[in-house]
């Protein structure tokens, strides 16, 4: 009977037995992302990850036990990415939608990451230092620790929707701007059939909002030159869903006595 499976990240890198080593995890694992980043996950094999090293499989089995082993090295890798270095301003809100943002940056960065996510989620430092960072953004909250880390997997939830969506825009040929556009005209002229009453007072309301936020950006724009810039191209799903989304969703979970 097989025993229990063993992490990666408790086997030492190498064995002390053998030639004297050639190459690194890290070189591996980052050859491999340029691999998954250029072609896709399905791409990754250790022999072909392998052939760009100009060597044979069988060398690379020395510091990498598996496939599976090898796509936690790079899931934590790009990870790593992720800038935890960012002093808490005390708005606990405000830090955790600003993660959320370059968590959703390394997805579109590193599109087969989401696919890694779909079967599981891996645990290796970087992750585990993220969770970590994102607890302490939290410590101004007022809510319960398990409802924190509750709401932190949630909002990783999120940010993967939002992330597939954006990337599944830029598939089809068209922005997700341009997309989003073209969804609201369909939604404007069936609401304005009169046979969706409320959607229309939705949409109403929703489309008043957003020129209200337009109009006040509008006097604060710091960007260079006009027409560029600004929390439109911070947010590419929408305007300003994603943010708006994910404080409305922590502020629902982290409310007081959650």
């Amino acid at each position: 009977m097989a025993g229990e499976p063993v992490s990666v990240w408790t086997r030492p890198e190498r064995g002390r037995r053998g030639p004297a080593p050639g190459r690194s995890r890290a070189q591996i694992t980052a050859t491999a992302v340029e691999l998954a980043d250029a072609d896709g996950l399905a791409a990754v094999s250790m022999r072909q990850v392998a052939r760009r090293l100009d060597t044979g499989p069988a060398s690379l089995y020395r510091y990498v036990a598996a496939r599976e082993d090898l796509i936690d090295l790079m899931a934590d890798a790009v990870t790593a990415e992720i800038d935890l270095t960012v002093t808490p301003s005390g708005d606990w809100t405000n830090d955790l939608v600003a993660l959320a943002a370059q968590a959703k940056a390394v997805y579109l960065r590193h599109p087969w990451l989401l696919d890694v996510m779909a079967q599981y989620t891996p645990l290796g430092p970087a992750s585990i230092d993220y969770l970590e960072h994102a607890l302490t953004l939290l410590d101004p909250a007022p809510a319960s620790s398990r409802a924190k880390l509750e709401a932190i997997g949630i909002l990783g939830g999120l940010v993967t929707l939002f992330a597939r969506n954006e990337l599944n825009a830029r598939s089809a040929g068209a922005s997700p701007d341009e997309r989003q556009r073209a969804q609201t005209a369909y939604l404007g002229e069936v609401a304005a059939a009169g046979k969706h009453p409320r959607l229309l007072a939705a949409m109403t309301s929703a489309a008043g909002a957003a020129a209200a936020a337009a109009d006040a950006s509008a006097g604060v724009d710091t960007g260079g030159g006009g027409g560029g810039g600004g929390a439109k191209d911070a947010d590419s799903w929408g305007d300003g869903v994603f943010e708006r989304t994910l404080r409305r969703v922590l502020a629902g979970l982290l409310a007081p006595g959650e």
